[in-house]
Protein backbone atom coordinates (compact mmCIF):
# COMPACT_ATOMS: atom_id res chain seq x y z
CA UNK A 1 0.00 0.00 0.00
CA UNK A 2 2.87 2.37 0.80
CA UNK A 3 4.47 1.63 -2.55
CA UNK A 4 1.25 2.39 -4.41
CA UNK A 5 0.75 5.66 -2.51
CA UNK A 6 4.35 6.67 -3.11
CA UNK A 7 3.93 5.84 -6.80
CA UNK A 8 0.87 8.06 -7.06
CA UNK A 9 2.62 10.96 -5.33
CA UNK A 10 5.63 10.64 -7.62
CA UNK A 11 3.35 10.60 -10.69
CA UNK A 12 1.57 13.79 -9.58
CA UNK A 13 4.87 15.53 -8.86
CA UNK A 14 6.28 14.53 -12.23
CA UNK A 15 3.23 15.92 -14.03
CA UNK A 16 3.59 19.23 -12.22
CA UNK A 17 7.29 19.39 -13.05
CA UNK A 18 6.73 18.54 -16.72
CA UNK A 19 4.20 21.35 -17.19
CA UNK A 20 4.74 23.93 -14.43
CA UNK A 21 3.74 26.84 -16.68
CA UNK A 22 0.23 25.45 -17.07
CA UNK A 23 -0.28 25.55 -13.32
CA UNK A 24 0.84 29.19 -13.25
CA UNK A 25 -1.04 30.50 -16.28
CA UNK A 26 -2.40 34.02 -15.94
CA UNK A 27 -6.12 33.74 -16.65
CA UNK A 28 -7.50 36.89 -18.27
CA UNK A 29 -11.23 37.21 -18.94
CA UNK A 30 -12.07 39.29 -22.00
CA UNK A 31 -15.66 40.37 -21.30
CA UNK A 32 -17.47 41.87 -24.30
CA UNK A 33 -20.76 43.76 -24.59
CA UNK A 34 -22.45 40.75 -26.19
CA UNK A 35 -21.41 37.57 -27.93
CA UNK A 36 -21.86 37.21 -31.69
CA UNK A 37 -20.65 40.72 -32.66
CA UNK A 38 -17.90 40.76 -35.31
CA UNK A 39 -15.96 43.61 -33.73
CA UNK A 40 -15.54 41.69 -30.48
CA UNK A 41 -14.77 38.42 -32.22
CA UNK A 42 -11.93 40.23 -34.00
CA UNK A 43 -10.78 41.64 -30.63
CA UNK A 44 -10.64 38.08 -29.31
CA UNK A 45 -8.29 37.14 -32.16
CA UNK A 46 -5.94 39.86 -30.97
CA UNK A 47 -6.25 38.67 -27.37
CA UNK A 48 -5.37 35.12 -28.40
CA UNK A 49 -2.40 36.47 -30.38
CA UNK A 50 -1.15 38.25 -27.24
CA UNK A 51 -1.67 35.10 -25.16
CA UNK A 52 0.42 33.08 -27.62
CA UNK A 53 3.21 35.67 -27.52
CA UNK A 54 3.25 35.84 -23.75
CA UNK A 55 3.18 32.08 -23.37
CA UNK A 56 1.72 31.83 -19.88
CA UNK A 57 -1.70 33.34 -20.53
CA UNK A 58 -5.15 31.80 -20.91
CA UNK A 59 -7.75 34.15 -22.38
CA UNK A 60 -11.37 33.45 -21.44
CA UNK A 61 -13.56 35.11 -24.08
CA UNK A 62 -17.04 35.69 -22.68
CA UNK A 63 -20.01 38.02 -22.47
CA UNK A 64 -23.81 38.10 -22.24
CA UNK A 65 -26.17 37.25 -25.09
CA UNK A 66 -27.57 40.81 -25.18
CA UNK A 67 -26.07 44.23 -24.55
CA UNK A 68 -27.22 44.74 -20.96
CA UNK A 69 -25.40 45.63 -17.77
CA UNK A 70 -27.36 42.90 -15.97
CA UNK A 71 -25.98 40.30 -18.35
CA UNK A 72 -22.43 41.46 -17.82
CA UNK A 73 -22.88 41.48 -14.03
CA UNK A 74 -23.89 37.81 -14.17
CA UNK A 75 -20.85 36.97 -16.30
CA UNK A 76 -18.47 38.87 -14.02
CA UNK A 77 -19.94 37.24 -10.91
CA UNK A 78 -19.16 33.85 -12.44
CA UNK A 79 -15.61 34.94 -13.26
CA UNK A 80 -15.05 36.03 -9.65
CA UNK A 81 -16.13 32.56 -8.53
CA UNK A 82 -13.64 31.07 -11.02
CA UNK A 83 -10.90 33.20 -9.43
CA UNK A 84 -9.53 34.58 -12.69
CA UNK A 85 -6.45 36.80 -12.43
CA UNK A 86 -7.76 39.72 -14.48
CA UNK A 87 -10.97 41.00 -16.06
CA UNK A 88 -10.85 43.21 -19.16
CA UNK A 89 -14.36 44.47 -19.91
CA UNK A 90 -16.05 46.54 -22.61
CA UNK A 91 -18.88 47.96 -20.52
CA UNK A 92 -22.56 48.23 -21.36
CA UNK A 93 -22.94 50.73 -18.50
CA UNK A 94 -20.06 52.64 -16.91
CA UNK A 95 -21.65 52.92 -13.46
CA UNK A 96 -23.78 49.79 -13.10
CA UNK A 97 -20.74 47.51 -13.28
CA UNK A 98 -18.76 49.34 -10.58
CA UNK A 99 -20.04 47.41 -7.50
CA UNK A 100 -19.39 43.95 -8.99
CA UNK A 101 -15.98 45.01 -10.30
CA UNK A 102 -15.07 46.48 -6.91
CA UNK A 103 -15.90 43.08 -5.45
CA UNK A 104 -13.56 41.52 -8.01
CA UNK A 105 -10.80 43.94 -7.05
CA UNK A 106 -11.24 43.13 -3.35
CA UNK A 107 -10.66 39.47 -4.27
CA UNK A 108 -7.33 40.43 -5.82
CA UNK A 109 -8.52 40.38 -9.43
CA UNK A 110 -7.02 43.11 -11.64
CA UNK A 111 -9.68 45.01 -13.58
CA UNK A 112 -9.37 47.12 -16.70
CA UNK A 113 -11.92 48.39 -19.19
CA UNK A 114 -11.38 48.79 -22.92
CA UNK A 115 -13.41 50.13 -25.84
CA UNK A 116 -16.33 51.19 -23.60
CA UNK A 117 -15.23 52.37 -20.18
CA UNK A 118 -16.05 51.69 -16.56
CA UNK A 119 -16.00 54.54 -14.03
CA UNK A 120 -12.56 54.86 -12.37
CA UNK A 121 -13.84 53.44 -9.07
CA UNK A 122 -14.42 50.07 -10.76
CA UNK A 123 -11.14 49.60 -12.63
CA UNK A 124 -7.44 50.45 -12.68
CA UNK A 125 -6.98 51.38 -16.35
CA UNK A 126 -9.25 52.20 -19.27
CA UNK A 127 -7.98 51.72 -22.83
CA UNK A 128 -9.72 53.96 -25.34
CA UNK A 129 -9.37 52.72 -28.94
CA UNK A 130 -8.40 56.27 -29.85
CA UNK A 131 -8.80 59.78 -28.50
CA UNK A 132 -12.48 60.48 -27.85
CA UNK A 133 -12.07 63.95 -29.32
CA UNK A 134 -10.56 62.58 -32.52
CA UNK A 135 -13.26 59.92 -32.85
CA UNK A 136 -16.04 62.45 -32.40
CA UNK A 137 -14.57 64.89 -34.88
CA UNK A 138 -13.84 62.11 -37.37
CA UNK A 139 -17.49 61.03 -37.39
CA UNK A 140 -18.68 64.55 -38.22
CA UNK A 141 -15.96 64.97 -40.85
CA UNK A 142 -17.08 61.72 -42.48
CA UNK A 143 -20.62 63.11 -42.61
CA UNK A 144 -19.32 66.29 -44.24
CA UNK A 145 -17.33 64.22 -46.76
CA UNK A 146 -20.45 62.24 -47.62
CA UNK A 147 -22.42 65.46 -48.13
CA UNK A 148 -19.68 66.71 -50.44
CA UNK A 149 -19.82 63.42 -52.37
CA UNK A 150 -23.50 64.17 -52.97
CA UNK A 151 -22.50 67.50 -54.44
CA UNK A 152 -24.48 69.47 -51.86
CA UNK A 153 -23.32 72.48 -49.87
CA UNK A 154 -25.76 72.04 -46.97
CA UNK A 155 -27.59 69.08 -45.50
CA UNK A 156 -29.09 67.19 -42.57
CA UNK A 157 -27.50 64.41 -40.57
CA UNK A 158 -28.69 62.10 -37.80
CA UNK A 159 -27.01 59.77 -35.33
CA UNK A 160 -27.86 56.08 -34.89
CA UNK A 161 -26.18 54.96 -31.67
CA UNK A 162 -26.04 51.72 -29.67
CA UNK A 163 -27.68 51.69 -26.22
CA UNK A 164 -28.46 54.94 -24.38
CA UNK A 165 -26.14 53.88 -21.54
CA UNK A 166 -23.12 52.77 -23.64
CA UNK A 167 -20.22 54.77 -22.22
CA UNK A 168 -18.18 55.16 -25.37
CA UNK A 169 -21.19 55.98 -27.57
CA UNK A 170 -22.31 58.79 -25.27
CA UNK A 171 -18.83 60.27 -25.05
CA UNK A 172 -18.43 60.16 -28.84
CA UNK A 173 -21.84 61.75 -29.39
CA UNK A 174 -20.86 64.54 -26.99
CA UNK A 175 -17.60 65.02 -28.91
CA UNK A 176 -19.50 65.03 -32.22
CA UNK A 177 -21.69 67.84 -30.96
CA UNK A 178 -18.60 69.77 -29.83
CA UNK A 179 -17.05 69.36 -33.28
CA UNK A 180 -20.27 70.20 -35.18
CA UNK A 181 -19.65 74.01 -35.29
CA UNK A 182 -16.56 73.29 -37.43
CA UNK A 183 -18.96 71.94 -40.07
CA UNK A 184 -21.72 74.57 -40.38
CA UNK A 185 -22.97 72.96 -43.58
CA UNK A 186 -24.42 70.13 -41.47
CA UNK A 187 -27.58 70.32 -39.33
CA UNK A 188 -28.11 67.57 -36.73
CA UNK A 189 -31.79 66.61 -36.76
CA UNK A 190 -32.09 63.51 -34.55
CA UNK A 191 -30.33 60.94 -32.34
CA UNK A 192 -31.78 57.44 -31.99
CA UNK A 193 -30.69 54.16 -30.38
CA UNK A 194 -30.62 50.65 -31.79
CA UNK A 195 -29.18 48.94 -28.68
CA UNK A 196 -26.56 47.23 -30.85
CA UNK A 197 -29.28 44.86 -32.08
CA UNK A 198 -29.38 44.40 -35.85
CA UNK A 199 -33.18 44.34 -36.19
CA UNK A 200 -33.81 47.31 -33.91
CA UNK A 201 -31.00 49.34 -35.51
CA UNK A 202 -32.51 48.59 -38.93
CA UNK A 203 -35.96 49.77 -37.80
CA UNK A 204 -34.50 52.94 -36.26
CA UNK A 205 -32.65 53.71 -39.51
CA UNK A 206 -35.82 53.28 -41.55
CA UNK A 207 -37.67 55.52 -39.08
CA UNK A 208 -35.00 58.21 -39.43
CA UNK A 209 -35.39 58.15 -43.20
CA UNK A 210 -39.19 58.40 -43.01
CA UNK A 211 -39.27 61.02 -40.25
CA UNK A 212 -36.75 63.26 -42.00
CA UNK A 213 -37.46 63.33 -45.74
CA UNK A 214 -34.50 65.67 -46.40
CA UNK A 215 -31.99 63.54 -44.45
CA UNK A 216 -28.61 63.31 -46.18
CA UNK A 217 -26.36 61.31 -43.83
CA UNK A 218 -26.78 58.77 -41.03
CA UNK A 219 -23.77 58.52 -38.70
CA UNK A 220 -23.61 55.26 -36.74
CA UNK A 221 -20.62 55.03 -34.36
CA UNK A 222 -21.34 51.32 -33.81
CA UNK A 223 -20.48 48.32 -35.98
CA UNK A 224 -23.96 46.85 -35.67
CA UNK A 225 -25.69 50.16 -36.36
CA UNK A 226 -23.70 51.18 -39.43
CA UNK A 227 -24.28 47.82 -41.11
CA UNK A 228 -28.01 47.91 -40.34
CA UNK A 229 -28.32 51.51 -41.57
CA UNK A 230 -26.49 50.75 -44.82
CA UNK A 231 -28.82 47.81 -45.43
CA UNK A 232 -31.84 50.02 -44.72
CA UNK A 233 -30.67 52.64 -47.23
CA UNK A 234 -30.14 49.93 -49.81
CA UNK A 235 -33.54 48.31 -49.19
CA UNK A 236 -35.29 51.70 -49.37
CA UNK A 237 -33.65 52.34 -52.79
CA UNK A 238 -32.02 55.50 -51.45
CA UNK A 239 -28.42 54.88 -52.51
CA UNK A 240 -26.99 58.23 -53.57
CA UNK A 241 -29.70 60.12 -51.70
CA UNK A 242 -28.89 59.08 -48.13
CA UNK A 243 -25.33 58.14 -47.20
CA UNK A 244 -24.30 56.11 -44.18
CA UNK A 245 -21.02 56.53 -42.30
CA UNK A 246 -19.51 56.04 -38.84
CA UNK A 247 -17.52 53.19 -37.30
CA UNK A 248 -17.56 49.71 -38.79
CA UNK A 249 -15.65 46.64 -39.97
CA UNK A 250 -14.23 46.45 -43.51
CA UNK A 251 -15.28 42.80 -43.87
CA UNK A 252 -18.91 43.71 -43.13
CA UNK A 253 -19.07 46.98 -45.06
CA UNK A 254 -17.06 46.37 -48.25
CA UNK A 255 -20.18 45.50 -50.24
CA UNK A 256 -22.01 48.64 -49.08
CA UNK A 257 -19.01 50.80 -49.99
CA UNK A 258 -19.01 49.28 -53.47
CA UNK A 259 -22.78 49.79 -53.82
CA UNK A 260 -22.47 53.45 -52.84
CA UNK A 261 -24.58 53.25 -49.66
CA UNK A 262 -21.42 54.15 -47.72
CA UNK A 263 -18.98 56.77 -49.00
CA UNK A 264 -16.37 56.21 -46.30
CA UNK A 265 -16.14 55.05 -42.68
CA UNK A 266 -13.55 54.69 -39.95
CA UNK A 267 -12.41 52.18 -37.35
CA UNK A 268 -9.32 51.22 -35.41
CA UNK A 269 -8.18 47.66 -35.77
CA UNK A 270 -10.17 45.61 -33.20
CA UNK A 271 -7.51 42.90 -33.37
CA UNK A 272 -4.99 45.44 -32.07
CA UNK A 273 -7.47 46.54 -29.40
CA UNK A 274 -7.97 43.05 -27.98
CA UNK A 275 -4.24 42.45 -28.19
CA UNK A 276 -3.43 45.66 -26.31
CA UNK A 277 -6.07 45.07 -23.62
CA UNK A 278 -4.64 41.60 -22.95
CA UNK A 279 -1.09 42.93 -22.61
CA UNK A 280 -2.23 45.68 -20.23
CA UNK A 281 -4.14 43.20 -18.06
CA UNK A 282 -1.16 40.84 -18.02
CA UNK A 283 1.28 43.59 -17.05
CA UNK A 284 -1.02 44.66 -14.22
CA UNK A 285 -1.10 41.10 -12.87
CA UNK A 286 2.68 40.86 -13.12
CA UNK A 287 3.23 44.25 -11.46
CA UNK A 288 4.80 45.72 -14.59
CA UNK A 289 2.54 48.78 -14.87
CA UNK A 290 3.24 52.20 -13.36
CA UNK A 291 0.88 55.08 -12.64
CA UNK A 292 1.98 56.79 -15.86
CA UNK A 293 2.44 53.99 -18.41
CA UNK A 294 1.99 50.33 -19.24
CA UNK A 295 3.28 48.17 -22.09
CA UNK A 296 1.06 46.96 -24.96
CA UNK A 297 3.45 44.59 -26.73
CA UNK A 298 3.87 45.42 -30.42
CA UNK A 299 1.48 48.37 -29.99
CA UNK A 300 4.04 50.20 -27.83
CA UNK A 301 3.45 51.88 -24.51
CA UNK A 302 0.13 53.28 -23.27
CA UNK A 303 0.47 56.65 -21.55
CA UNK A 304 -1.93 56.98 -18.62
CA UNK A 305 -3.56 60.17 -17.37
CA UNK A 306 -4.41 60.81 -13.70
CA UNK A 307 -7.58 58.70 -14.00
CA UNK A 308 -5.83 55.77 -15.66
CA UNK A 309 -7.12 56.52 -19.17
CA UNK A 310 -5.03 55.73 -22.25
CA UNK A 311 -5.53 55.90 -26.04
CA UNK A 312 -4.34 53.17 -28.38
CA UNK A 313 -4.22 54.83 -31.82
CA UNK A 314 -5.95 57.25 -34.23
CA UNK A 315 -9.02 56.07 -36.20
CA UNK A 316 -8.31 55.04 -39.79
CA UNK A 317 -10.54 55.90 -42.78
CA UNK A 318 -11.72 53.25 -45.24
CA UNK A 319 -13.27 53.90 -48.65
CA UNK A 320 -13.47 52.34 -52.10
CA UNK A 321 -9.69 52.67 -52.54
CA UNK A 322 -8.71 50.41 -49.63
CA UNK A 323 -11.71 48.60 -48.14
CA UNK A 324 -11.19 45.35 -50.09
CA UNK A 325 -7.62 45.06 -48.87
CA UNK A 326 -8.64 45.31 -45.22
CA UNK A 327 -11.84 43.26 -45.62
CA UNK A 328 -9.71 40.14 -45.89
CA UNK A 329 -8.11 40.92 -42.50
CA UNK A 330 -11.06 41.90 -40.26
Amino acid sequence: MRINLLSVLLTVLSLLLVNPAHAENVRIALVVKALGIGFFEAANKGAQEAAKELGDVEVIYTGPTSTTAEGQIEVISSLIAQKVDAIAVSANDQDALVPILQRAQKRGIKVISWDSGVAPAGRSIHLNPSSNELIGRMNVKLAADALKAKGESKGEWAILSASPTATNQNIWIEEMKKAAPEFPQLTLVDTVYGDDLADKSYREAVALIRNHPDLDVIVAPTTVGILAAAQAVSDQNLIGKVYVTGLGLPSELAGHVESGAIHSFAIWNPIDLGYSATYIAYNLVKGKATKSEVGMGRMGTAKLDKDGNAAMSDPFVYDVTNVKEFASIF
